[in-house]
């Protein structure tokens, strides 16, 4: 064998990218999702030349070490939904209705457990889901459509639970300010969740609701520190903003609690005592976490993030994972998928309950004990109504921002998992 042959022997043609973070994004690839007949992968032809084989150029872009997330443009897509609130049986979660506008959600948290729902819609868990959002145009008017049956039987509803609802789109769109609206109408209770300081916007609907216990709310905090929430839900609001936020809400007399999710082993779990002692002093009554869950596409995507930000961590992290979830990355077992199991889990469980206990709050599982569903009027309007009537944007800022698209069927929300 000649030495040329033993030469290119050793050095295979086709080597993959490596990956690098985008700027304002959690994501760092555009992983496809578990649908898709055909698979692509990068490579690099070895030319030099910049040219990416197999995607047609489209991952050109997304090397490029220029790129600034211009390349990521978010586009918010008209959805006109045919059903619009979501029920599940989880016995890990204290809500079995919920609502949520968008689907898709800018705030880019690497960790969102929604991110496969993207698949559905023949998009990735990755990129696609923190630069393609569905708004549901129509979620107020079903809302009221769906209060005004006969058999409708009230019970709090848990809006945003799935993908934010006070995302950035929300500020123009207005979704769920005209969904709390309707409750509002209907007296009908509510639980909302969110890391975004828009909900202060909704204080007025939200403090007159929560003077009838009608309403509560939740901020999550995942960790206190900018640069690890930078990276970690990067358009989501800062950690500091979010207590002034609990605040805010508290002041309001709004009852609001903070959720600690997801802890993530040598990441945001050193904060766990300090972001409750922070939430706490700025008036939170409740506290609650979730570890941190990776199923389907969400693992891969995850240790993407691992690798082009803490590679110094990542098989440290990932092996504590697995610790925590019987020896794998993910475990959906009722009972299990929350909180983990093993002695890691119960470590991570014994210093939030002693936590809790000093600072005083109460269980974040029971804050929807408190509402009131007696108080509540269906609206004055037929459920047999013709085809619902949308509001378009009509801001100077809003204009060419949003385009239509029929989405086709909509495909069922895998409650059990998601919840």
């Amino acid at each position: 064998m000649s030495d040329a042959d033993s030469h290119m022997e050793a050095e295979p043609p086709f080597v993959q990218p490596s990956l690098k973070a985008k700027k304002g994004r959690g994501a760092v690839s555009n992983l496809q999702g578990r649908y898709e007949q055909w698979t692509r992968e990068a490579i690099d032809d070895g030319w030099g030349n910049g040219d990416i084989i197999g995607t047609g150029g489209r991952d050109k872009a997304e090397n490029d070490e220029s790129d600034t997330g211009l390349t990521w443009k978010t586009q918010v897509i008209e959805e006109h939904a045919k059903t619009i609130l979501s029920r599940n049986q989880s016995p890990d979660v204290p809500f079995s209705v919920s609502l949520n506008p968008y689907r898709g959600c800018e705030h880019g948290c690497i960790y969102c457990f929604a991110r496969p729902t993207h698949s559905y819609l023949g998009l990735s868990p990755g990129l696609d889901f923190e630069s393609k959002i569905f708004a549901k145009v129509n979620a107020p008017e079903l809302l009221r459509r769906e209060l005004a049956k006969q058999s409708y039987v009230p019970e709090p509803i848990a809006l945003g639970v799935n993908t934010d609802a006070y995302q950035p789109c929300e500020r123009d769109l207005r979704l769920t300010r005209r969904v709390l609206e309707v409750l509002r109408e209907c007296e009908h209770p509510v639980a909302l969740i969110s890391k975004s300081s828009l909900m202060e916007r909704d204080i007025d609907l939200l403090s007159d609701m929560a003077s009838r216990r009608l309403a509560v709310a939740a901020v999550t905090i995942t960790t206190l520190d900018p640069a690890v929430a930078r990276t970690l839900e990067p358009r989501a609001t800062a950690p500091a903003r979010r207590l002034r936020t609990i605040r805010a809400l508290t002041d309001a007399g709004i009852p609001v609690g903070v959720s600690v999710a997801p802890v993530i082993p040598f990441v945001t779990e050193p904060d766990l005592e300090r972001v409750l002692t922070a939430a706490a002093e700025a008036g939170a009554v409740n506290a609650g976490y979730v570890m941190l869950r990776l199923p389907r596409e969400i693992s891969p995507l995850f240790r993407q993030w691992l690798e082009a930000h803490f590679p110094d961590r990542a098989a440290r992290v990932m092996n504590r994972v697995r610790d925590i979830r019987g020896g794998k990355d993910y475990d959906s077992s009722f009972g299990k998928r929350m909180r983990g199991e093993g002695i890691w889990a119960d470590l991570i469980r014994q210093r939030f309950d002693k936590t809790v206990e000093r600072l005083g709050l109460s269980a974040h599982s029971r804050r929807f004990e408190g509402l009131d569903s007696s108080r509540f009027r269906a609206p004055s309007v037929s459920p047999s109504i013709g085809p619902v009537a949308v509001e378009s944007p009509t801001t100077e800022k809003s204009k060419g921002k949003y385009r239509r698209a029929k989405t086709g069927e909509q495909k069922p929300d895998d409650q059990l998992e998601l919840f």
